[in-house]
């Protein structure tokens, strides 16, 4: 079971419980409830595709307003990207607590690492300022219309003359502007008066505003509160997909009060998480890359990676939002039902999903696409954050593995085995129990006494090896690694520009830090063939617990408030640092041999939006049940819709041992995977397929054989998503976008192009 006590609710996330009480007051005060941000008219210029304004924030009487930098790009594509910063932040004019050595502008890199094309603004596009609005013509013939409103300001997205997308159209946008820390005194007898607001934002609880403590660690914000949040609309969607990754279903799950008056009450604490009705959650979505152990089933809770990627579909039109942001995120999501007529009782109306993002930091950079497909939103999405790589054929086919094969004459053993059943695999892998005391780039010398030999006989059957390489470098003086890491100045500081020292598998351990240009050097140095002795050409690599995973850290990974290189928070990057690392790792493998340069593969579990770009994914530490095997089908469709398709799920379970039956299933299932492997935990037992016995290793191996009989199917299907990301399996209603019945069914799914339907038998006892 997961350990819930171990991960934030949103009561327990600040900037969380503060943009949830937000949305609370506006929608409460309806009609009365006026956004406090505004758009200049006179500010506003349009350049070569590119708007630029001022947003205002206004505060209370006598309070200097807030100046928000507003920019808005009209794309060739036809997407639009908006972005708003913070002027006083932006140009260092503020204070930064505790003596901190933190960088004070809101983080702004993330498009460094994440985007690498389609960026290009459309010059065609025209705009007309008037008083109440900005009327901005762009796209492809100039055939989309966005109306920019002045005050409050908001954003509404025509196509064919409709609404397709809103932004505050329910007044949520949130900015949090610095401002300084100013210890008030209550005098003795002095009470505030009631409904008296010493915040003019709303009755804003500031307890969480300058520090925050949860397990046992207390984040300093040395910069303050700085949340970003906004809320998009999709007027007539009823059905919203993406943002995984999640245990729930495709279509995403409503997450608050509903009710005839589609508010919370005020009166109603926070604590009562009121969900939106049967079978959905209380809880928001939440993006913070973690190490969650014995993940649950059906749930809005964090998971490994973040794609902050979100489609929403109706019959024959689809859009989608971008949300372009590392730092902890959550969203909500409701759906309302409007009525066309008051009378009608709801016949002819129609459900709007009312989305709400918030981000802890950073800028608010937001993406829009107007489809009209599904294929078009992702190729859009895809264009700017880039494709999956061909891999190499290998890559595509059977993968056997365990924490961990023991030696490597157990390695052999296993290759000569599947051999001897007839049984068809292309690559085995190694957990961390191959290395010298987990110090990565070592082999144990008692089990593992002869790893060119082992992969000698590897290389002779066609096959390959996967090694385990994690971020975490073990503190143990003499070894090399850490030896290099600390005297070259490249591991990730503490608040204190210390070293942070943590605790993950090798016990105290530092961390790489993956935004500095010189470790990333450094670290693909480590990948050539004379720096890690005893790999070879048919050697690659896996990289996990890369969230970064800390055992002893704050929800299992490092303190916000350590320091990046350019001192940039962790807060500020944590969802960027598994795929910065799973960057480095796919360099390693690409430079280890200049003469004879190789496509890499390297499996990544911790990812973010371009993760695509570097090699596969895996849905990480599942369990050995029937409800894991049911749930890995929606949350592989998901990674493909959001432009990852290169993703799989542990065949079998991680946890556990499955009866002979769902291992079989597991089996039949794992061959529609795009990334298709086999996997246990060290305390399960071996479950290579020649151990089911009879009729199940028969069975098993025929799904494996049916897996290579379609593998041109397979790589047809990855080549397209190299070259238009397009997802390698996809669900129904990307398929048939007309099927109003088919929106929902995340229970089977099409291999690419092919026209193949595949549905897994994912309960124990059916026949098929």
């Amino acid at each position: 079971m997961v350990k819930h006590a171990n991960f934030k609710t949103c009561e327990q996330s600040g900037f969380c419980k503060r943009n949830r009480v937000l949305a609370d007051t506006a929608t409460s005060k309806g009609a009365s409830w006026m956004s406090p941000y505004q758009l200049d008219p006179n500010s506003v210029s349009l350049k070569d595709g590119q708007l630029q304004g001022i947003i205002s924030k206004t505060l209370e009487e006598g309070v200097e307003i807030v100046r928000l930098p507003l920019v808005i790009t009209f794309l060739d594509s036809g997407t639009v990207r908006v972005t708003v910063d913070e002027e006083k932040r932006q140009k260092g004019d503020i204070e930064l607590r505790h003596g901190s050595q933190a960088r004070k502008e809101r983080y702004n890199e993330v498009a460094k690492w994440a985007l690498v094309g389609g960026l290009n603004p459309n010059k065609a596009t025209t705009a007309n300022v008037e008083k109440e609005d900005t009327r901005v013509l762009y796209g492809p013939d100039n055939k989309y219309e966005a109306i920019i409103k002045h005050s409050p300001f908001g954003i509404d997205f025509v196509k064919d003359d409709k609404v397709h997308v809103k932004f505050n159209e329910r007044g949520f946008m949130n900015m949090e502007h610095w401002r300084a820390k100013v210890e008030k005194e209550q005098k003795e007898g002095e009470e505030q008066i009631e409904g008296e607001e010493p915040n003019a934002e709303v009755a804003v609880d500031e307890s969480t505003w300058w520090e925050e403590s949860f397990g046992g660690n207390t984040d300093t914000k040395p910069r303050g509160p700085e949340s970003v949040g906004l809320d998009i609309t999709f007027p007539g969607y009823s059905n919203v997909y993406g943002i995984p990754g999640h245990t729930g279903p495709l279509s995403l799950r409503e997450t608050r009060y509903n009710g005839p008056s589609s508010h919370i009450p005020l009166s109603c604490s926070m604590a009562d998480d009121f969900s939106g009705g049967s079978g959905n959650y209380n809880q928001p979505y939440r993006m913070y890359n973690s190490d969650v152990f014995e993940y649950e089933m059906d749930s809005p809770m964090t998971l490994y990676g973040a794609i902050p990627f979100m489609q929403a579909h109706r019959k024959d039109s689809t859009v989608g939002v971008f949300w372009l942001n590392s730092a902890e995120t959550w969203v909500d999501i409701v759906k309302s039902k409007v009525s066309s007529n008051p009378l009608s009782l709801g016949i002819g109306g129609r459900t709007d999903t009312q989305t709400h993002w918030f981000s802890e930091s950073g800028l608010l950079d937001v993406f829009v696409f107007l489809g009209p497909t599904p294929a078009d939103v992702v190729h859009s999405y895809s264009e700017l954050t880039g494709y999956s790589q061909l891999p190499q054929q290998f890559a595509v086919a059977y993968h056997q593995s365990r924490w961990n094969y023991v030696s490597d004459e157990d390695v052999k053993d296993v290759d000569h085995k599947m051999d001897k059943h007839k049984i068809p695999y292309d690559v085995i892998w190694l957990d961390i129990e191959y290395t010298d005391g987990k110090k990565y780039f070592t082999w144990d010398p008692h089990t593992f006494r002869d790893p060119l030999g082992m992969q000698k006989q590897l290389e002779t059957h066609g096959r390959k090896l996967v090694a385990i390489i994690d971020p975490h470098i073990k503190k143990e003086d003499g070894y090399r690694i850490h030896d290099e890491l600390k005297s070259k100045d490249l591991a990730v500081k503490n608040k204190d520009q210390q070293i942070f020292d943590g605790w993950c598998w090798p016990g105290s351990s530092h961390w790489i830090d993956c935004f500095n240009p010189a470790a990333l050097t450094w670290w693909q140095g480590l990948f050539s063939y004379s720096s890690f002795t005893g790999t070879a050409p048919n050697t690659f690599i896996w990289n996990d617990m890369n969230e970064p995973s800390v055992f002893n850290g704050p929800e299992t990974t490092m303190p916000k408030d350590n320091l990046h290189h350019g001192n940039w928070e962790h807060r500020d990057v944590h969802n960027l640092y598994g795929m910065r690392y799973h960057n480095a790792t796919y360099n390693g493998l690409l430079h280890r041999d200049p003469k004879s340069p190789r496509r890499p593969f390297v499996l990544t579990r911790s990812f973010f939006a371009g993760s695509q770009r570097l090699g596969a994914m895996w849905t990480g530490d599942n369990q050995a049940n029937w409800e894991h095997l049911a749930a890995s089908i929606p949350m592989l469709l998901a990674q493909n819709i959001a432009g990852f398709p290169f993703a799989g799920a542990d065949v079998g379970g991680f946890f556990g041992n499955p009866n002979k039956e769902l291992l079989t299933r597991w089996y039949q299932a794992g061959a529609f995977y795009p990334y298709f492997r086999g996997h246990a935990h060290i305390d399960a037992r071996r479950r290579e397929p020649y151990l089911a016995g009879d009729p199940y290793t028969g069975i098993i191996t025929q799904a494996l054989r049916l897996r290579y009989q379609l593998l041109p199917a397979w790589y047809t299907a990855f080549h397209e998503a190299s070259v238009n990301g397009s997802p390698i399996i996809r669900p129904q209603y990307y398929v048939h976008p007309s099927d109003e019945k088919g929106f929902a069914i995340d229970d089977q799914l099409y291999v690419g192009s092919t026209g193949l339907l595949f549905k897994p038998v994912s309960s124990e006892g059916a026949e098929s």
